[in-house]
């Protein structure tokens, strides 16, 4: 009886520890993934930068634009650096509002349009916005992993044991609508 009693623990101490485990890696995932849309988010305002460069000898748009990307990249930076996700993911959507608008302002300068680094920088950019999109959904994939996980039933109830290491709680990126989604499907680069 002895035995069976320890094997039982055994059993039910492996259990817990298994599933403390994988709920930790899940977190590590949603925290992996939320830097891979920081690496995207970094490396976009370093296309903007070199688009800007690039286009300033044709227009004064470039002026207002750089203002509008350096403030709500440091809107973003310091809404970071505070742990306030929601203005971080605000602002952060402001500069892909920015970006969505690129093209538009390409079609009134026909000798910008005609440049091979703006056209460049342009795709850029483009792809640029592609791969935030893919690392946004991939963060929120993750996140609605971790919380279904959490929430079964005894997985739960280990939650809510060990609750400060394993109870996170993650906002979600705003990916936008079906209507955003046709619009960035029919985002080409015009020649």
């Amino acid at each position: 009886m002895t035995i069976l009693l320890v094997i039982v623990i055994l059993a039910i101490f492996a259990f817990i520890i298994g599933v403390y485990n994988r709920l930790v890696r899940m977190i590590e995932a949603v925290n992996n993934n939320e830097r891979q849309i920081d690496i995207q988010l970094d490396r976009r305002y370093k296309v903007f930068e070199s688009l800007i460069e690039v286009v300033k000898k044709y227009m004064d748009y470039e002026k207002t634009t750089l203002k509008d990307v350096v403030a709500l990249r440091n809107q973003a930076q310091s809404a970071k650096a505070s742990g306030d996700d929601a203005t971080r993911i605000a602002a952060e959507n402001g500069i892909s509002k920015i970006a969505a608008g690129i093209n538009l302002v390409f079609e009134q300068y026909p000798d910008l349009k005609a440049n091979q680094n703006a056209l460049q920088l342009q795709e850029e950019i483009v792809s640029t916005e592609n791969k935030l999109t893919y690392s946004k959904q991939a963060f929120n994939d993750s996140i609605e992993r971790y919380n279904a996980e959490k929430k079964s039933f005894f997985q739960a109830m280990i939650v809510s044991l060990f609750s400060s290491k394993l109870d996170k709680q993650f906002p979600y990126w705003n990916l936008g609508g079906a209507d955003k989604i046709a619009e960035k499907e029919s985002y080409t680069v015009k020649l």
